[in-house]
């Protein structure tokens, strides 16, 4: 094929790829969205359609990637946790970052007028950025999202006393702030329940938990091959790579579950141990 004289700039790209089996983290945020969220007119402290529609474009994500094992949403942030075998894109972190973000916001922009079909977009249209991130291990996978939902249950409960203070309390945004400095969870829980009548343990669990979407195909079948030798095979590394393809097959066959539970203690992953695994 002939070449202009002009090719040698693609010297000047540059392609990082990220560290080998480590679990691979998209975290996408809103941007913006405190105005787009009043623009549109949001209910306060959470708007259910919002929340749903978020869910909904994560679940496209899933259907797009199958490498995707689990995500986690809260507000107008996701979290995606690919399997760490994943060689995605040979693990080009730009490749990877720009498809989750695009794919995110492609689906929230197509699917938005299910969701608010009384509210048409316009410009300017909803956009998210993304960072990626790796972890080394099963713990530190779990520590991270257990401190994004420990995030969520801290958030919730102040937006529910601060906007129950604003809404039914009739204080001001900043008199609000005010009352709520320096008290903690407890002071919140009496706060909602002498003033208000609201039992925060009764608010909606997709609230107080956040989003938890994961591919529900239990536990990898390595097949037949699993008490064969290498020999048998050729090289050992072609038995991985053929085993890695089948099970990035099943992945993407395998139902998706949205599910509001707690995935801090250790019950979720008990049940569901093919998600994060050492292996």
């Amino acid at each position: 094929m002939a070449k202009s004289k002009y090719e040698y700039v693609k010297a000047f790209e540059q392609h990082p790829t990220l560290l080998p089996n480590t679990f691979l983290v998209v975290r996408i945020d809103g941007r913006g969205f405190h105005h787009l969220s009043s623009r549109y007119n949001f209910e306060k402290p959470n708007d259910r359609r919002a929340l749903d529609l978020m869910n909904a474009a994560a679940t496209g994500v899933l259907k797009e990637l199958p490498d995707v094992v689990l995500a986690y949403g809260i507000s107008d942030e996701y979290s995606f946790v690919f399997d760490r075998s994943s060689e995605l894109f040979d693990r080009r972190e730009s490749k990877i970052l720009t498809t989750v973000v695009s794919t995110f916001t492609s689906y929230y922009i197509y699917l938005w007028p299910s969701f608010f079909h009384d509210r048409a977009l316009s410009s300017p249209m909803p956009s998210f950025d993304g960072r990626v991130v790796l972890y080394p291990s099963v713990q530190n996978m779990r520590d991270y999202l257990s401190w994004r939902q420990a995030d969520c249950h801290i958030n919730n409960l102040y937006n529910t006393t601060f906007w129950a203070l604003v809404q039914k309390g009739d204080m001001g945004t900043t008199e609000a702030e005010e009352a709520l400095k320096g008290t903690v969870a407890s002071q919140k829980h009496e706060l909602l329940f002498s003033r208000f009548g609201i039992n925060y343990n009764d608010e909606p669990e997709q609230f107080k938990k956040g989003s938890v979407l994961f591919r529900d195909y239990g536990i990898p079948s390595t097949g037949a091959t699993d008490n064969m030798t290498a020999e048998h095979y050729g090289e050992e590394r072609e038995i991985s790579k053929k085993r890695k393809e089948k099970e990035r097959k099943r992945r993407s066959k395998a139902e998706i579950e949205l599910q509001f539970v707690d995935i801090i203690r250790d019950h979720f992953w008990e049940a569901h141990p093919w998600l994060l695994t050492d292996g």
